[in-house]
């Protein structure tokens, strides 16, 4: 019976299926799980499995088990197209089927390439060629066509041991560490002990060092804030009839907290129409955190010459707190636009093909135009912010280029009421964690309905409002000053490992042919 077993296991099709089931069981590696060794045991099996695949055959074993990760790992991106975005059952499971193809594309290629360059199972191809190659293509993957690094390998670690180390080698490099691990697993499969002997002190070293490496501390100031999440149903947001109930739902949130908190948060689009058409709104708005000493930056729409924004705005006071006038003046100066946009829902590729086929490639606000990837700190009540919206918040890099020595805080801000009750969100929340590990600096999160909170210069966090309820999240944030490794050189030193690396295997395989 045992040996029809490991038979079946070793069927071509059998190993697929299996190579599949593997990939779908990383996503409880995420949030709300966070079962961080699944990550590593299951990349295991598959490094191991494929050792013995020619490099077509190793191909579509990693493109099963990348289907697997993506189909289940963000199956919520369905809920959009199905709630929202009109589209038929069945058509929009197809297109969530495509995408997790796509996104499978790039396991495939590390699969195909390890197999091409180190076919033998050793040292070399599992501890070094192998974590190369998956940072390649994950770096890839979050670049190429805008870029989705979403459930790079690295966010595993966002409540793991590792996670420390993001302040050197950020997400990215956790990812390399991630696969060197799961190439070590492998390797004690055909009793290779030595392998963990040489892995393992490493990575303790690396845990215990990484803090040491950090020049953040605080710099003896803190910031009350005020994070509102108005709960404001996704069917009404963009209903012209919705907007005044959504500003003034807003502005009662906030009253009670204006005389003691220093900043004011609204989410992502708070505010859901231009800003010359509630000039009013804003006007009174803008005295009123005047008069009561404080700022309040929200999401807008922005329009400039013929162009729309997906924008933030500070209204109130810029400098410090006692001011005679507010600073407001609606002329584009003091505001943050979205730079990196999100394909279909703020742009859309191709848009004279797809515009006509589905309401889905016709949502509101999809035409936005495209910030400066670098733009100056938003400057509220006498603080240096650095901003983020939304799916800005999944490019590491973005926010390094953004973030200088006067910054004191990380901020984004979204509208996930898109997904649901799903785990995107969930997985959103760790992700903008990751950040703060990176850079060093505490980060506040406003959202429509969820995860609004408050996180500090290590990634935990330290405050949060529950999911789907309107109401406001106060918090005393303590500022950090100083630098960390990734901050200062981002993740261009592990990116260029990598490709070193790869480039000697290349050079290896073409000597010993």
């Amino acid at each position: 019976m045992l040996n029809k077993l490991r038979a079946l296991a070793h069927h071509p099709r059998s190993k697929m299926v299996l190579a599949y089931a593997a990939g779908a069981t990383t996503a409880l590696s995420f949030a709300p799980y966070s079962i961080w060794p699944l990550y590593l045991i299951t990349m295991a099996f598959v490094v191991h499995q494929s050792s013995d695949l020619t490099p077509r055959q190793a191909f579509k074993y990693w493109l099963s088990f990348g289907f697997g990760c993506f189909s289940v790992g963000i199956s919520w991106v369905h809920v959009s197209m199905d709630v929202y975005g009109g589209m038929p059952l069945i058509a929009s499971m197809a297109l969530m089927a495509l995408l997790a193809l796509y996104l499978a594309l790039y396991p495939a290629l590390a699969g195909y390439l390890l197999q091409k360059l180190t076919p033998a199972t050793s040292l070399l191809r599992n501890l070094l060629v192998f974590p190369a190659l998956w940072t390649i293509t994950e770096w890839l993957r979050g670049w190429v066509l805008t870029g989705f690094p979403w459930l790079w390998a690295g966010y595993s670690q966002t409540e793991g041991p590792l996670k420390p180390i993001a302040s050197m080698i950020g997400t990215l490099g956790l990812s390399f560490i991630i696969a060197l691990l799961a190439g070590a697993l492998a390797l004690l499969a055909v009793k290779r002990w030595h392998s963990v002997a040489v892995a393992l002190p490493v990575l303790a070293a690396l845990t215990f060092i990484a803090p040491m490496t950090s020049q953040v501390q605080p710099n003896g100031e803190t910031i009350k804030v005020a994070l509102v999440q108005g709960n404001i149903p996704q069917s009404m947001k963009w209903e012209p009839d919705a907007l005044w109930p959504t500003m003034l739902k807003y502005m009662d949130l906030s009253r009670p907290e204006m005389l003691d908190s220093d900043l004011i948060i609204w989410p992502e689009a708070a505010i859901p129409a231009p800003e010359y058409m509630v000039q009013d709104f804003l006007d009174n708005a803008n005295r009123a955190a005047n008069l009561n000493n404080t700022a309040i930056i929200t999401g807008i729409i922005s329009h400039r010459a013929n162009d729309f924004y997906n924008s933030l705005i500070v209204l109130g006071n810029y400098n410090h707190k006692q001011q005679s006038e507010a600073d407001y003046l609606g002329n584009g100066s003091n505001e943050f636009k979205k730079h990196h946009l999100l394909p279909i829902g703020e742009f859309v590729p191709l848009e004279s093909l797809l515009r006509p086929l589905a309401p889905f490639f016709n949502l509101p606000m999809s035409s936005f135009a495209r910030g400066d990837f670098i733009q100056p700190n938003l400057n509220a009540v006498g603080h240096q912010i650095s901003p983020a919206i939304c799916y800005e918040i999944a490019f590491p890099e973005q926010l390094r280029a953004n973030m200088n020595d006067n910054t004191d805080l990380l901020m984004t801000v979204s509208n996930d009421a898109w997904f649901g009750t799903s785990n995107g969100p969930l997985q959103h929340m760790e992700i903008a964690q990751m950040r703060s590990v990176e850079l060093g600096r505490p980060l506040v999160r406003a959202t429509n309905n969820g995860v609004t909170a408050v996180v500090d210069e290590q990634g935990n966090i330290t405050d949060k409002l529950p999911q789907f309820e309107a109401g406001v999240l106060v918090s005393n944030v303590k500022l950090m000053k100083g630098h960390t490794v990734f901050s200062t050189f981002g993740q261009w030193p592990i990116l260029l490992l990598s490709f070193m690396i790869a480039a000697l295997a290349i050079i290896r395989k073409k000597l010993c042919s």
